[in-house]
């Protein structure tokens, strides 16, 4: 097989991979999956700290060319529709990103390929979502370092501003005054995020693992507040609906047990309606496992209303316990028992 045929069928794995996990295919996604360049790397060029992503592949233009040209032919097989995409900086200036020097490669480079099978809302919110800006960013330090704009030391662990080749301290950054909130509470920091004018994530590089990996985000205090509110406020629907729901089930196993007491007495007429009311109760218990909660029991299948009574009588009319606590098999044990339940069956039957 020759180097452009086995450049293509990598790149048609690549891009059904994709398809199948995503519903869209991105060039971008192409060189991660050719493994030509690694998430960190892209990730670093989103937020704007990579002049050309292309500077950092290790194989020229005309192979990137030729790796897109793959992928337009396998979309334009599948019958994906092209989208372009405005690819721009997460920096406070949100700047057009360049992926090549090259112009008519950069025009391919932007267009996502979506699938047929995507509703008109669904490609709108997806276009929406990829020709948005990264969200702002600062990164968790492991070493004292200096800002490059009032030059003052800053201690490690500090939150550090990575615009170009400066580090930049949160007060230059003018984001002091915004409140560190850990990771951890997904629906806090979404409201928190919404609530907030402005919002920064706060990352770490993690190198063991070679990713950037969320931390938490910074946003305004008052914003926290009032998320806060919210989020407690649910709380309180969450009990009460917690409630309700608990009273609504309590209620079905009323009804359940009820008419599994009426079957029960139909099929052994000679049991008490307290004995049968019994057993209902104690098969039918929510989360206990026993037969009254099988599929067969609760549709009062006749054979496990039988196992259920079964079960009763073996435990509360024959000496089966004791025997196990003994140490008799289990097996032998219920041939003991057999014909004490055979005798109070047959006494119910009536």
């Amino acid at each position: 097989m020759s180097d452009r045929a086995k450049l293509r069928q990598r790149v048609h794995q690549t891009a059904e991979s994709l398809l199948q996990k995503q519903k869209y295919v991105a060039p971008v996604d192409i060189l991660v999956g050719l493994r030509w360049v690694g998430a960190a790397t892209v990730e670093d060029w989103r937020r704007g700290r990579v002049d050309a992503l292309t500077r950092a592949l290790p194989v020229d233009e005309e192979r990137v060319t030729t790796a897109f040209e793959h992928l337009r032919e396998w979309a334009r097989e599948r019958g994906l529709q092209p989208d372009e995409v405005a690819y721009v900086a997460g920096t406070r200036d949100q700047r057009p990103l360049v992926f090549a020097e090259n112009e008519a490669l950069q025009r391919v480079f932007r267009v996502h390929w979506l699938s047929p099978q995507l509703s008109d809302k669904q490609r709108e919110r997806l276009t929406a979502r990829q020709n948005k800006a990264p969200d702002l960013a600062v990164w968790v330090t492991d070493k004292d370092w200096d800002c490059d704009v009032c030059r003052t030391r800053q201690p490690a662990g500090e939150f550090v501003l990575l615009e170009g080749e400066q580090r930049v301290c949160l007060s230059c950054a003018d984001f002091d005054h915004l409140t560190f909130l850990a990771a951890g509470n997904a629906a806090l920091s979404r409201r928190a995020k919404q609530e907030s004018a402005l919002s920064v994530l706060v990352m770490r590089f993690n190198r063991r693992r070679k990713r950037n990996e969320r931390q938490g985000i910074l946003v305004d205090e008052a914003a926290l507040e009032r998320a806060e509110a919210q989020c407690l406020a649910d709380e309180d629907v969450r009990a009460r609906r917690r409630e309700r729901d608990a009273v609504r089930r309590a209620a079905q196993d009323v009804d359940f047990q009820a008419a599994m007491a009426t079957e029960i007495r139909r099929l052994y007429p000679g049991c008490t309606a307290e004995r049968a009311q019994a057993i209902a109760e104690h098969a039918g218990t929510r989360g206990s496992g026993r037969v009254g909660r099988s599929a067969a029991g609760r549709a009062l299948d006749e054979e496990a209303v039988r196992l259920a009574v079964i079960a009763s009588v073996r435990h509360q009319d024959t000496d089966y316990d004791a025997l196990l606590m003994a140490g008799v098999p289990r097996a032998d044990a219920r041939d003991r028992i057999r014909a004490t339940i055979d005798k109070v069956l047959a006494s119910w039957s009536g």
